[in-house]
């Protein structure tokens, strides 16, 4: 192979290579906010991408940013503080994302302009307004309390564990429902306030149920008065109307404790009263 063979393929090489070196996307970061355990935010940052050449050792940067409701909830308006570090995890630049109005669920594309004295290659999250912490994201722990305990518990429609429980509830409204066996299923509203502080504590009183309770087999209920039970139906009496169900469509029957009836005593003349 001649010389100028040898380098004019070396120079297809090199040329391949730097164009796939180009052609490569830098991986991207993931961050879960507030934390990976109870995440509101999944916030993914794309590729730093260098605007311009900087001035006095200052440079550019913008990155594509995906941002994801991944609560329950909708999240208004957020502010994070976004910390820059170079390779030798020093602090090169600050900046701030701000996040507005996402319903659970949806996401958004935020283009993130910053400003380092370096090549950022890592970053961190923290809160961000003018009491350090975002109120949409600030969480207070608060134990539920059932009576009686051992009711299964929901936060806005997610299961959250089985009372008493401690949970952590972020500012806002939140609805809680309970439910036991043998008892009538309730909920309540809370509020979280962004001044609440932990230590807080709400009790819930389940009422007893009074009517008779009938499973079906196709996840449906009836509840009223079970009048009779045999073999091959069911009669429940469900607002003074009796409505008979095949014994195979029951699942389940819970019947409320009723108080039985006084029996009612007649005057019988005695012989003394003769």
């Amino acid at each position: 192979m001649s010389l100028f063979r040898l380098v004019s393929l070396s120079l297809v090489v090199l040329m391949a290579v730097l164009a796939w070196s180009r052609e490569k996307p830098d991986p991207a970061i993931t961050m879960m906010w507030p934390n990976s355990s109870r995440p509101s935010l999944e916030i993914v940052f794309g590729k730093f991408v260098q605007q311009g050449p900087g001035y006095q050792g200052q440079r550019s940067f913008i990155s594509d940013v995906v941002v994801r409701n991944v609560s329950a909830k909708r999240i208004p308006r957020a502010s994070l503080s976004v910390q820059l570090f170079d390779k030798e995890k020093v602090r090169i630049g600050d900046a701030v994302l701000n996040i507005n109005d996402l319903d659970s669920g949806e996401s958004t594309k935020i283009a993130f302009q910053f400003f380092t004295v370096g090549l950022p290659t890592s970053l961190t999250l923290a809160a961000h307004n003018d009491n350090g912490i975002p109120t949409s994201f600030k969480t207070v722990p608060l134990k539920i309390v059932s009576v009686p305990p051992g009711a299964k518990l929901k936060v806005d429609g997610q299961d959250a564990g089985t009372t008493p429980k401690i949970v952590d509830l972020i500012v806002g409204t939140h609805l809680l429902q309970f439910s036991k066996e043998g008892y009538a299923t309730g909920s309540t509203p809370v509020d979280i306030a962004p001044d609440e502080t932990a230590g807080g504590e709400i009790s819930f009183e389940l009422g007893g149920l009074s009517r008779d309770t009938v499973e079906l087999r196709d996840g449906t209920s009836v509840v009223g008065d079970v009048m009779s039970v045999s073999m091959d139906s069911v009669v429940v009496r469900v607002d003074g109307q009796d409505q008979t169900y095949d014994r195979n469509r029951v699942a389940k029957i819970m019947l409320v404790e009723r108080e039985s009836p006084h029996p009612t005593t007649s005057a019988v003349p005695t012989a003394a009263s003769k």
